[in-house]
């Protein structure tokens, strides 16, 4: 199909990545809402969460290293986030992890959903719902498009 040149092709040059998806940007900062009116115990559960799937390397770019300290910290052991740990954590520093996660492992943000889920003290969050909503509508939206790419590459048979 030729392209016209009269209309816009959407990526250029000029643009060397697409606008991120509402989603991108939306979960981020539900998660860094939802944290701040967290308990302490859910704060500590968020965030080894998160840091799980990401290395020290990229953990030393994000949040001025804050994120790195903790893992530092837990070094040749499971992960465990202090309490004191938290002290120094603040939204945004969520909103880049969150981010930084969602690059990393998809998943580990899409697991969040069942992580609030067991909560009760964030039962009643509106903003804890909201974001339960947005993982499991983006689970299902990418389980169905992954089903959908391997009937078209005949690797499932549909039934």
């Amino acid at each position: 199909m030729a392209s016209n040149p009269s209309q816009p092709t959407g990526r250029t040059a000029a643009s060397p990545s697409p606008e991120p998806t509402s989603d991108e940007t939306a979960i981020p900062a539900l998660v860094a809402q939802v944290y701040e009116s967290a308990p302490t115990d859910d704060r500590r559960r968020l965030v080894e969460t998160l840091l799980r799937p990401l290395g020290v390397l990229s953990l030393v770019a994000i949040a001025n290293g804050i994120f790195a300290k903790i893992r530092f910290r837990s070094a040749g052991q499971d992960l465990n986030v202090r309490i004191d740990d938290l002290q120094n954590v603040h939204a945004a520093d969520m909103v880049a992890l969150v981010h930084h996660a969602q690059q990393v492992s998809v998943e580990t943000v899409d697991s969040l959903a069942q992580l609030l889920g067991s909560s009760g003290a964030l039962a009643g969050s509106a903003a804890a719902a909201l974001l339960i909503g947005l993982l499991v509508q983006r689970a299902r939206s990418r389980h169905g498009s992954q089903q959908a790419q391997q009937i078209d590459d005949g690797s499932l048979d549909p039934l």
